[in-house]
C-alpha cells in the first residue's frame, strides 16, 4: 500500500472543482496532519470545503501533528507555512511514499528531503491519463477558483494531455 499525506491546498482545490473523490480511486487511505484538517475546517475557508472536512470520508486520516524533533527543525522546514511543515513531518514520520502539496516552497523542501511530491495539476492529469476526468474541463473550473499558477502551464499540460490523447495513449 502506497503512504499519502496532503498538505491543504490540493485537497481544498478538488474539493472546490467536485473531483475530491479522485483521491481515493488513485490512493486506498490519504492522511492529513490535525493541522492541516484545522486549515479545512477553518471559518475562512469556503463552505463546501469546510462542511466536506467536518466529515472526512473513511479513506481520510487526521492523525495529531507530529512534534517537531532534531534534524527535523532545520531552517527550510521552520521557513514554511504551518501546514506545509506539518504535512512534510508527518510523511517522514510514515515514511509516505508521496505529498500531495501545491506550495511552491513546500515542495522544494519535500523534494530536497527526498519526497515524491505532486500537487493538484498533477492528480488531475494522473487522473485524465487514466479516462477519469476531462482535463479541460477540470482545468475550466480549477481556473474560476482562488488556484495560483501560471496559465502557460494549464495550457501546456493540456497540449501534451490532447496530443497523446490523439496518439490513442
Amino acid at each position: 500500500m502506497r503512504t499519502v499525506v496532503a498538505d491543504t491546498g490540493p485537497l481544498h482545490y478538488l474539493v472546490l472543482i467536485e473531483q475530491i473523490s479522485l483521491l481515493p480511486a488513485l490512493f486506498e487511505q490519504v492522511s492529513v496532519p490535525s493541522v492541516v484538517h484545522a486549515e479545512l475546517t477553518h471559518r475562512q475557508a469556503p463552505a463546501v470545503v469546510r462542511e466536506w472536512a467536518a466529515n472526512p470520508p473513511p479513506w481520510l486520516a487526521v492523525p495529531p501533528t507530529p512534534e517537531l524533533k532534531g534534524a527535523a527543525v532545520q531552517p527550510a522546514l521552520q521557513a514554511l507555512d504551518e501546514g506545509e511543515r506539518a504535512a512534510i513531518v508527518l510523511a517522514s514520520s510514515l515514511q509516505a511514499n508521496l505529498i500531495l502539496m501545491d506550495d511552491r516552497a513546500g515542495v522544494a523542501v519535500a523534494r530536497a528531503a527526498g519526497f515524491r511530491v505532486t500537487g493538484t495539476l498533477g492528480l488531475l492529469d494522473l487522473a485524465a491519463r487514466r479516462g477519469w476526468v476531462d482535463l479541460a474541463s477540470a482545468f475550466g473550473r480549477l481556473r474560476m477558483t482562488s488556484f495560483r499558477c501560471r496559465p502557460e502551464l494549464l495550457d501546456a499540460l493540456l497540449v501534451e494531455y490532447r496530443r497523446e490523447r490523439g496518439r490513442g495513449c
